[in-house]
């Protein structure tokens, strides 16, 4: 075997189903050795930025890594953004990046490049492997690395000749499985179960695994037992929900919205999450989000077992017999008239299907749609973990490949979609379930709502063409039908509804395109910095109202 035929074989030897590709020339030979390996499926990407977010969503759904196949270190830094929020997200993903022969390096060819720093920036384990007799051996700690705990992105630099060479010896034995993490110590159970049992409002901040269902319902029978709240971080990597699970409240995009959330906790308790952190800093404003005199404990570490963790606190406590409250099936009515981004949200929660898969990369348009979900039968529903753009018709792709079974629902702004609108194409490809939902209120509405936030002063006719989508307008349509998926444009709720009942019922991939005035504009949009910063002098009852009203 050569070298590419060797790592090939030990990949699939190891578990790992599916590579997302983007390759050039120095990645030639493990192109070629695809042929010899049938239970590798190989995806083409137009885009690495799609490679490495279908990894990303693939990886959470199938609990396992994916392989993306990159060329040098320019593609590996076209799909940095999305290898970020798999960072982010704790996600399990192995890239082997292709350079230049070693023999070669020394040219400083025009695609030469240090590829080590660049995957350092979201790689937990880089290594360029040396040559073809190690290469199996790094490929197996390279998968071991991914798998954490907590899971992690790795990186493995292929040298084209370490790849043509032959003397590639497929690695003896898959990667070991992972120790098992470790739940809580006593010492630490015991703190926590006497902070919740000293009557102080307390709160349990879930993330990672502890938003699956056998955390969640230990987590909820807590709460039933000792009156503690459960909420969820802003941007979970994974979140089971609806009808027959316990309901979670996730933290607030907005700082001054989670900080009313927040507001009076005495005791705040960490399962596999961080602390609360505004996402940027703004002038004047705090950026550690709880409350003075706060107190936080750890109970699941991201390297630990949480739902262990939860059980044995469930007993230290004794609410095993508490029973939890759990979400009772409720749907809105289908709505009518003009759309808006509202109604498009009151129509998905009307019409979700079971066991949907929800990739929410919706932005303010979303803002509603987790109280029109919350009763629907049950979902997952994936988030833009580390904030980067562009996650959403990627991560997508991966879904669909890891649960081939399960619809899959991709919400989208306009402006996220664009940054890689070329997943549509690797969807058309690979005939995959995927219904698009692009939201097209011609704008980066988002950063309109941060411009008013921050305080920037001055901002006139060029400040808001930055922000702006228009002049010309996007044609979601065009795109998608250009790139081989059927799109349709609905611009009325009717239209919306009929168009989302064909998809679900219909195989292969579909995009509706919304187009809905932005949630936040006009004479609201002047006035939510104001009420923003009224919130902190409000009777608390007050503020949470405000809250559940702005962004239930």
């Amino acid at each position: 075997m050569n070298g590419a035929q060797a790592l090939i074989k030990t990949l699939a030897d190891a578990g790992v189903e599916v590579c997302f590709s983007n390759p050039g020339t120095s990645e030639m030979h493990f192109v070629a050795a695809l042929d010899h390996e049938p239970r590798l499926r190989a995806v083409l990407t137009l885009f690495e930025g799609v490679a490495s977010g279908a990894a990303d969503g693939y990886a959470r759904m199938a609990g396992k890594p994916a392989a993306t196949l990159l060329h040098l270190g320019c593609g590996l830094g076209n799909g940095l953004a999305n290898l970020h929020n798999a960072r982010k997200g704790r996600v399990p993903l192995l890239n082997i990046v292709g350079d230049h022969a070693t023999y070669h390096v020394r040219y400083d060819a025009q695609l030469q490049s240090d590829i080590e720093t660049v995957a350092r920036n979201v790689s937990s384990w880089v290594r360029t492997s040396a040559s073809t007799a190690e290469l199996c051996d790094d490929a197996v700690q390279a998968l071991a690395a991914t798998m954490g705990p907590p899971g992690q992105v790795a990186t493995l630099i292929l040298p084209a000749d370490v790849s043509w060479s032959e003397g590639g010896v497929p690695a003896a034995l898959p990667p070991r499985a992972p120790a098992p993490a470790a739940a809580a110590d006593d010492a630490v159970l015991d703190a926590i179960a006497q902070a919740v049992r000293s009557g102080a409002p307390t709160a349990l901040l879930l993330g990672g695994r502890a938003l699956r269902e056998p955390s969640l319902r230990a987590a909820a029978r807590i709460a039933a037992q000792c009156g503690v709240k459960l909420f969820a971080e802003v941007f979970p990597t994974r979140i089971e929900r609806g009808a027959g699970l316990p309901p979670v409240e996730r933290i607030a995009y907005l700082a001054e919205f989670a900080a009313v959330q927040l507001q009076g906790l005495r005791h705040l308790i960490l399962v596999d999450a961080k602390a609360p952190v505004s996402f940027f800093a703004y002038p004047g404003k705090a950026s550690n989000l709880v409350p003075e005199g706060c107190e936080v404990h750890t109970l699941a570490r991201f390297d630990q077992d949480a739902e262990a963790s939860l059980a044995q606190l469930v007993q230290r406590l004794g609410a095993t017999d508490a029973p939890p409250a759990l979400q009772a099936p409720q749907r809105p009515g289908l709505p009518r008239g003009k759309l808006t981004a509202e109604k498009v949200c009151k129509a998905i929660g009307a019409m979700l299907p079971e066991r949907a898969i929800v990739v929410d990369e919706a932005q303010t348009s979303g803002v509603l749609l987790a109280a029109f979900t919350r009763g629907a039968p049950r979902h997952d529903v994936l988030t833009l973990t580390g904030g980067a753009i562009g996650q959403g018709l990627p991560a997508a792709v991966g879904a669909a490949i890891a649960c081939p079974d399960r619809p899959v629902l991709a919400l989208c702004g306009d402006g996220s979609a664009m940054y890689t609108i070329q997943a549509l194409w690797t969807m058309a490809r690979e005939r995959l379930d995927v219904i698009a939902v692009v939201f097209n209120n011609r704008s980066y509405a988002i950063l309109n709502v941060e411009l008013q936030r921050v305080g920037a002063q001055g901002s006139g006719e060029k400040a808001r063409s930055q922000l702006d989508l228009d002049r010309p307008g996007l044609d979601f349509v065009q795109m998608g039908q250009g790139l081989g998926v059927p799109a349709v444009r609905a611009t009325t709720a009717e239209e919306f509804v009929a168009a989302l009942e064909h998809a679900l019922r219909t195989r292969g991939p579909h995009l509706i395109e919304a187009p809905v005035p932005s949630v936040f504009s006009g004479l609201k949009l002047r006035l939510l910095p104001r009420l923003l910063a009224s919130l902190g002098s409000l009777p608390p009852s007050v503020a949470r109202a405000i809250k559940r009203k702005v962004a239930p």
